[in-house]
């Protein structure tokens, strides 16, 4: 008798109107360059379509949220279940007389620019930040001395069974680069505080940071920005360089020598090389300084192979 064919997980999907991929590269849209496929991936046309998909989807699918693809790693192996990516239908930004509201997809800079063009003050820090809004509701992303949570009213997600929720920025408990959102919640999108100042001075403070950051930072490589969290009391890049590690290799990937808490793609590296220099450089932190630093760059997906054995 023939073999039978395993069905894959996309022929199991609920209907939608937004995109459904089966086995969907998705490294290409992290900075990183690197990582293998979603087993599906979902870009929803609109809230409603998100909300009716997720309400429909088995709970048992895993399910994975990808933004600008900024501060994440994809695993070689790809990603089991469904990857969410938030698109066109969650960039809007409505501009108010005290503050705006921007889509999840909305980039930080993008926001920042356009607070400036409003003259509205308060929220240049975001074009510091390489990101989306809804990345940086959920990590509380920061630079430059200010964090979302000062200057965000309130947040809208949509559950993982398909509720539509507005989180009010206490209920959010805004932390160092965390929050408390309900589990496999989908930020979609938030409203930010600000007020009204000069143009001129919100122009030069965006210029001051985008130039801070091209002095200090490889913006012009493949990256995926801050790796790891500043352990409290002291900066993660000054443990990283006491213990030897800037310039440090795994094959093709590398610890920056401009800023030694970011880590390159070379060109050709794979999500595991730079993964594992990322534990090398934690390991050898903590022998030197007995500090065990906390990731900041999130990893999602299974290790070279690994769909492969799921699909079995």
């Amino acid at each position: 008798m023939p073999a039978v064919r395993p069905s894959h997980l996309i022929e199991r999907m609920p209907p939608a109107r937004g995109r459904l991929t089966a086995d969907a590269p998705i490294g290409p849209f992290t900075w990183f360059r690197v990582g293998g496929p979603a087993e599906v991936l979902f870009r929803p046309a609109d809230e409603d379509d998100l909300a009716s998909f997720l309400a429909a989807l088995d709970p048992a699918v895993p399910v994975a949220v990808i933004g600008a693809g900024s501060n994440l790693i994809v695993r070689d192996g790809g990603v089991p279940g469904v990857v969410v990516r938030l698109a066109r239908g969650f960039g809007t930004i409505a501009v108010e007389a005290d503050g705006l509201i921007a889509g999840a997809a909305a980039l930080d800079v993008t926001v920042a620019e356009t607070a400036a063009a409003a003259g509205l003050e308060g929220l240049a820090f975001l074009s510091g930040i390489p990101g989306s809004v809804g990345g940086a509701v959920a990590m509380n992303a920061g630079a430059y001395g200010v964090e979302v949570k000062d200057v965000l009213d309130w947040a809208e997600v949509v559950t993982r069974d398909g509720a539509r929720v507005r989180l009010e920025a206490a209920a959010l408990a805004l932390a160092y680069r965390s929050a408390r959102l309900p589990p496999g919640a989908v930020v979609t999108r938030a409203r930010f505080r600000a007020r009204p100042g000069d143009r001129a001075t919100i122009a030069a403070e965006m210029a001051r940071i985008r130039a801070a950051r091209e002095a200090t930072q490889p913006t012009r490589a493949r990256t995926g920005g801050s790796t790891f969290k500043n352990p409290e009391g002291a900066r993660a890049w000054e443990l990283i360089d006491a213990a030897g590690c800037r310039g440090l290799r795994r094959g093709q990937a590398q610890v920056s020598e401009k800023h030694c808490n970011f880590l390159l793609n070379l060109g050709g590296a794979t999500a595991a090389e730079i993964e594992g220099l990322g534990e090398e450089v934690r390991r050898r932190v903590h022998a030197a300084t007995g500090v065990a630093l906390e990731w900041e760059i999130r990893r999602i997906g299974i290790p070279a192979g690994g769909l492969a054995e799921v699909a079995r």
